[in-house]
């Protein structure tokens, strides 16, 4: 859902403008090649190499796919997510990847890797392809109601109708249907219960998905609304609660990673404790993806 209203006043996120990045380079193990593969980061301009877990920097809000990974003692690079300019306008881009890791005799493996950005951070390094989102830690405090979330985006759909499913365990399969590109701001009202489990309401939910290649679009508004709005026209099921295995992950007061069960939909009027923002070069779950599929992202702001 679109507003075509332009009178919103508009409060930028922290390094929403996606002008500044953080390079960071990882050396592989031996046995997959050693090479060396840059990681980028949104976060204050800087360089650092090393093999080093990457904590968000200089007030950033924002995490990537981007990933540095050990897994049974081998060293693996991901960058799914890189600096790009688009006519000129600074943006982040983010892209369906197929990453290959060879090791002569021991393993051989392709991972589709979708390109992410999101408010929140990634607890690194990563040691397994199990439950992807339980590395995540999704969201950020943020307690007002804005209207829309505004942004500039450009999408590169490739014209085909078949996703690939690869984790690295077991042969890559081919599915039927078009992945897309996604964009979704998500307002919650989170409280924790006496054994640390986090709960939420879902206070505002804006959400979309493109399924074919739209150019250089500037100040586009994706309109939150408020409350319950599974009788709405617009409704689409993977608009709805995300909980069980969709659950998202956060940190509880005890430090400790836990699903985010929204439990219910807030009344319209509620108040949000934090706001989820993510975009996608994948709507699917996780390692299932179309190789090629590339968003623009850039300028995010709130507008009221």
């Amino acid at each position: 859902m679109s507003m075509t209203s332009s009178a919103l006043r508009l409060e930028p996120i922290k390094f929403g403008a996606m002008n500044q990045w953080y390079t960071r380079e990882i050396s592989e193990s031996a046995i997959i090649g050693g090479g060396k593969k840059t990681l980028y980061e949104i976060a204050p301009s800087g360089k650092t190499s090393g093999n080093k877990a990457y904590k968000n920097l200089g007030g950033s809000p924002w995490a990537t796919s981007n990933v540095y990974a050990k897994v049974s003692g081998v060293v693996k690079g991901s960058c799914a997510v890189e600096p790009a300019t688009v006519n000129g306008l600074k943006m982040a881009k983010v892209q369906a990847k197929m990453e290959h890791v060879k090791a002569l005799g021991i393993i051989n493996m392709d991972v589709m890797v979708a390109g992410t950005i999101f408010l929140g951070e990634i607890i690194e390094p990563i040691t397994s392809t199990k439950t992807p989102f339980g590395k995540m830690s999704m969201g950020m405090p943020y307690t007002k109601r804005p209207q829309a979330l505004v942004f500039d985006y450009k999408v590169d759909m490739p014209n085909t109708n078949t996703r690939v499913k690869a984790s690295g365990l077991g042969a890559k399969k081919t599915l039927q249907g078009r992945d897309q590109a996604e964009v979704y701001v998500l307002l919650q009202k989170r409280w924790e219960d006496a054994k640390g489990n986090l709960h939420a309401q879902r206070v505002g939910t804006g959400r979309e998905r493109y399924s074919k290649s739209i150019p250089l679009t500037k100040g586009h508004q994706l309109k939150i609304n408020y409350g319950d709005i599974t009788k709405q026209s617009f409704y689409k099921p993977w608009m709805g609660l995300l909980n069980g295995s969709k659950a998202y992950y956060a940190k509880n007061s005890k430090g400790k990673l836990v699903p985010v069960q929204e439990e219910s939909w807030a009344p319209a009027d509620a108040v949000p404790t934090h706001v989820l923002i993510m975009a996608s070069s994948s709507c699917g779950e996780p390692f299932v993806g179309t190789e090629g599929v590339t968003l623009y992202v850039s300028n995010f702001a709130f507008g009221f």
